[in-house]
């Protein structure tokens, strides 16, 4: 068990075979579906894995099965890699008592906001907005900014590492914390800058007409890319910049990284 008593949702979470509205009286959480089956019974006929799950997948009720087909498309296959914020009702009613339930406010891979009637718990319709997630605020957003950050060095991956959700760092690393593999392109990354700097130095004044390093001729580079071994190599250069440089930098990088992936 862990001894860190910065989240302690984890302690409330209930033992159960499936995701609990209960699991998100801490607050909504973003998951990123890794797998979608039929299953469950009559009731609960459509079963989503996602990252992190812990053997608890999500089976959305059927006002919620409306929204991901009418968002997403009745084709499941197509939902792996798409990510929702989800959060607890409270007024969600069961058998005549307010037992809450879990609904979703946020879906990514939609163009804008949609908005959808749906059945309220009081046997009404009412319009339901489901607003469009950010990219950047599902967990394979938080892992592109961790492998961006990782390519300028330990330092870099430790503050991305840090700034990214609780619930994000619990998917993407467990229990054991920031991913060995992150971690060995940060430490080769800072032996990269070692090397380099002492090949500066055997240099001298070979490198002294050089132009100088700054934040707008990297995010140049960045966007004149067209291969993205020449955005990597871009991007190197960003671990030369002070580190208040870096946030829009890895932002830009990110970008472009979306746009030649593509």
């Amino acid at each position: 068990m862990s001894s860190n008593v910065s989240d302690l949702r984890d302690t409330i979470v209930p033992k159960s075979d499936q995701l609990n509205s209960e699991q998100l009286l801490g607050g909504p959480i973003t998951i990123t579906v890794t797998d979608v089956r039929r299953g469950g019974g009559e009731d609960q006929p459509l079963v989503i894995h996602y990252e992190g799950e812990g053997g608890r997948p999500f089976k959305p009720c059927k006002s919620m099965r409306k929204v991901l087909v009418f968002a997403w498309g009745p084709d499941g296959r197509e939902w792996t890699g798409r990510s929702m914020t989800i959060f607890n009702r409270p007024d969600v009613k069961f058998g005549g008592e307010e037992v809450g339930g879990i609904r979703i406010s946020h879906l990514s891979h939609i163009k804008s906001d949609i908005v959808i009637s749906l059945t309220s718990t009081r046997g009404r319709k009412e319009q339901t907005r489901i607003r469009k997630l950010d990219e950047a605020d599902t967990i394979s957003g938080s892992r592109a900014r961790l492998e961006a950050a990782a390519r300028g060095g330990m330092s870099n991956l430790r503050a991305a590492w840090s700034a990214i959700p609780k619930d994000h760092q619990r998917s993407i690393g467990g229990s054991k914390g920031c991913p060995d593999e992150l971690k060995k392109i940060a430490t080769d990354a800072d032996a990269k800058t070692a090397t380099n700097g002492e090949r500066a130095g055997d240099e001298g004044d070979a490198l002294a007409n050089d132009p100088p390093i700054t934040a707008t001729s990297v995010r140049n580079q960045i966007a004149a890319a067209e291969t993205l071994d020449a955005l990597d190599d871009a991007f190197d250069l960003v671990r030369e910049l002070p580190d208040h440089e870096h946030p829009a930098l890895v932002q830009a990088y990110e970008d472009r990284r979306a746009e030649l992936s593509s």
